[in-house]
């Protein structure tokens, strides 16, 4: 059975944006992004909502321009060969290839994407992942805390919710960004 793995770049208060929705103080440099690429490597399916779809539907294109260094052309290319599920009620169609559109959130049919697959699944986004992690269908979290406090915007994890968390794997960065993982403990 495939996981399902919430993986979450935020301040170290908490949030994925501020309260204006900017996030460019969570761009992992080149050290953070490279250990990134190496957690999607096997990754075979992100699910997303509309909005985290439309922000990473970049990395479609991003590794066409000659300009762009390794670790993003790499991680392009692996963003590229995962399948992609969005949850939307609003989008139309989808902008990337491996893509398709649900209508709803489905925890059964969560359940049973992560019984069947082959490889493990990501959820993005805060709103997403709090449906996935208040239906029991997380597995894993993987959270970067960026040296940085926004005071308020979009929390990482939702409200509402305990849980017992065992810590697997813990790392810091030159760049003072901190990586800890976490699997559902009982």
């Amino acid at each position: 059975m495939a996981k399902l793995i919430y993986s979450a770049l935020a301040s170290v208060d908490g949030y994925v944006a501020d309260e204006h929705g900017n996030f460019d103080w969570a761009a992992p440099d080149e050290e953070v992004h490279s250990f990134l690429n190496d957690l999607e490597r096997p990754v075979g399916t992100y699910l997303y909502g509309r909005r985290m779809y439309e922000v990473m539907a970049y990395w479609e294109t991003a590794d066409t321009a000659a300009d762009q260094p390794p670790v993003i052309r790499d991680f392009a290319e692996i963003w590229q060969a995962a399948d992609k599920i969005v949850f939307s009620r609003t989008l139309e169609q989808a902008s990337s290839s491996r893509t398709r559109i649900e209508r709803d959130f489905d925890p059964e049919a969560v359940r049973q994407l992560k019984a069947s697959a082959e490889r493990d699944l990501t959820v993005g986004g805060p709103e997403l992942a709090a449906q996935a992690i208040e239906a029991g269908l997380v597995d894993e979290f993987q959270l970067f805390f960026t040296p940085v406090v926004v005071g308020g915007g979009k929390q990482a994890l939702p409200d509402g919710v305990r849980l017992r968390l065992e810590l697997l794997d813990e790392r810091r960065f030159g760049n003072g960004v901190v990586y800890l993982r976490y699997r559902i403990g009982s």
